[in-house]
């Protein structure tokens, strides 16, 4: 099967039974697939209304219709659009936040609910909409690299029939979400509605094995968490069994052929993921920090308060709260007292800089810096999908020098890397000056810095550029606290011949991970600050 026909499919499915089956989790980029899926969904759903992550409570879940109150003098509520739509599509549904995902989850378990249709936007490096959310849709389909010409009209609506549902298939299908790890209680009930769907779309009174095993592949596939162990062969049994043959036909499905079907319709490298432990989101990738303003961002719902010179009147939720009370307050006109003031708020996301501080001393410097380039090299590969920005401070001799200003550009920054240079003293002091310094003034750019340290931890350069091993330690571990104190990301990565217990006490200094990496190539550089930047 084609994503096409697996859409085409699941579309005429979720007109069937809009209600039982919840909806699509369809994972799509902006492109030629993404408005092909589109436009059949609205063929198939004219009704269907469009959805935005960021629109306010009152557009979701309705509240005081303001303008109806003010008329009328009476309290008058309006409906929002999960309650009023008979069907909803959702654009950029990774973007919703847990809180939003919960609320929006708890009117679709309600009995007119509507029919969503989430579109997933994020890439593969990224986090999807929230688990609340998918749980609730039977379907997900994925139209990532995919060509998706225009879909067959909409199957003609079969007649009225609700198929026989055997009751080896309900035992069966509990058994086999229970083998791979599916633990929603919502996804073995998708998978029998689905497969009445199908039924009834053909005309069958009942449920056949057919049936049975295109519902696993469309709403339990995309679930499996693991993978069961094979059948063991049974012994030979010498005597024959002795219940009674019974008149009525169960339904013959056996498990290990549904295994082998689920097993054959599995991307290729899905095994390969589920034999190693799943990894948090990256702190390193996606975005930084957020942060909450009245200017500027995603709006956050308005909260009480006072103005001070910085935050902004919400005007609409200020009459919104003073409307109930106007009968009760005396005086011609409308009458806004303090309590009812609510300020506007917005929360917005930093980029994330990945600041790279490289030690670029002594007869080493020159391996050391070939793993930096590499290492760097590798991850502004992927700066594009990541969004990361990169930049660069190589020290050496008696100070440090700023190389690589932020970027996400690979070649500037290719560049930039083929002179670097080496060889002299270990003024490690200076390169965290230069780093901290660099990371305070990108910080007040919007940026969200975190220090990646490369060095063999044998400071013997002071601040003040003497060569001075005792006040070049005691500099450099001045410095480590005045990172940890401004809150500053770091990983310290050791790259000498032996770890240096100096360096270690440094890292503790900064509250930093430290990985002694003697002998990293660019590429075991790049994993190993992925995997720290994990944690």
């Amino acid at each position: 099967m084609t994503p096409a026909t697996d859409l085409s499919l699941a579309l005429d499915l979720l007109a069937l039974d809009p209600k039982g089956l919840g909806g699509l989790h369809l994972i799509a980029r902006p492109g030629p697939a993404r408005d092909a899926a589109e436009a059949a969904i609205q063929t198939r759903f004219p009704s269907i209304r469009r959805l935005l992550p960021e629109a306010d409570d009152t557009a979701l879940f309705g509240g005081l219709d303001l303008s109806q109150t003010l008329a009328t003098g009476t309290i008058a509520h309006s409906a929002g659009l999960l309650a009023s739509a008979p069907a909803l599509l959702l654009p950029g549904a990774e973007r919703l936040t847990p809180g939003r995902a919960v609320r929006i989850a708890q009117r679709l378990d309600t009995d007119d609910a509507p029919l969503l249709i989430a579109i997933d936007e994020s890439l593969p490096d990224e986090d999807g909409p929230p688990s609340a959310l998918t749980d609730r849709l039977a379907f997900r389909i994925d139209l990532t690299d995919t060509r998706l010409d225009p879909l067959p009209d909409p199957a003609k609506p079969p007649k009225a029939n609700q198929p026989k549902i055997p009751p080896e298939a309900i035992t069966t299908l509990s058994q086999l979400c229970l083998d791979l790890g599916i633990d929603s209680l919502r996804a073995p009930l998708f998978a029998l509605r689905t497969a009445r769907a199908l039924a009834m779309s053909q005309g069958r009174p009942e449920i056949d094995e057919d049936d049975l095993a295109e519902a696993i592949r469309l709403t339990l596939t995309h679930r499996i968490t693991r993978l069961p162990e094979p059948p063991q062969p049974e012994p030979e049994q010498d005597q024959q069994d002795p219940t009674p043959p019974s008149d009525s036909t169960p339904l013959d499905l056996p498990q290990e052929l549904l295994l082998e079907a689920i097993r054959a319709t599995l991307p290729p490298d899905l095994l390969a993921r589920l034999q190693s432990p799943k990894t948090k989101r990256a702190k390193g990738t996606g975005s930084g920090a957020r942060s909450k303003g009245n200017r500027r961002g995603r709006p956050l719902p308005p909260r009480r308060g006072r103005p001070d010179g910085r935050s902004r009147i919400d005007v609409t939720a200020t009459l919104t709260a003073a409307a109930p009370w106007q009968k009760l307050r005396p005086g011609d006109g409308l009458q806004i007292r303090p309590s009812d003031l609510r300020l506007k708020r917005y929360e917005s996301k930093s980029d994330r800089l990945l600041l790279f501080a490289v030690d670029a001393s002594g007869s080493a410097a020159l391996a050391r810096l070939a793993e930096a380039k590499g290492a760097i090299e590798l991850l502004l590969g992927e700066a594009y999908a990541r969004r990361d920005h990169v930049a660069l401070i190589a020290f050496r001799r008696d100070t440090a020098e700023l190389l690589l200003p932020p970027t996400r550009s690979l070649v500037q920054t290719k560049r930039r890397l083929a002179a670097l240079p080496g060889g002299g003293g270990t003024p490690l002091a200076s390169g965290l000056e230069a780093a901290l310094t660099l990371a305070r003034q990108t910080k007040g750019r919007g940026l969200t810095p975190s220090l990646i340290l490369l060095t063999d931890g044998r400071a013997n350069i002071a601040l003040d550029g003497t060569a001075d091993r005792t006040q070049a330690a005691e500099d450099a571990q001045r410095l480590a606290r005045a990172c940890r104190a401004d809150g500053l990301d770091a990983l310290v990565i050791d790259t000498g011949n032996r770890p240096e217990p100096a360096l270690k006490t440094l890292a503790q200094m900064m509250d930093a991970p430290y990985l002694p990496l003697p002998r990293a190539d660019a590429k075991r550089l790049s994993d190993a600050i992925t995997s720290a930047m994990d944690s």
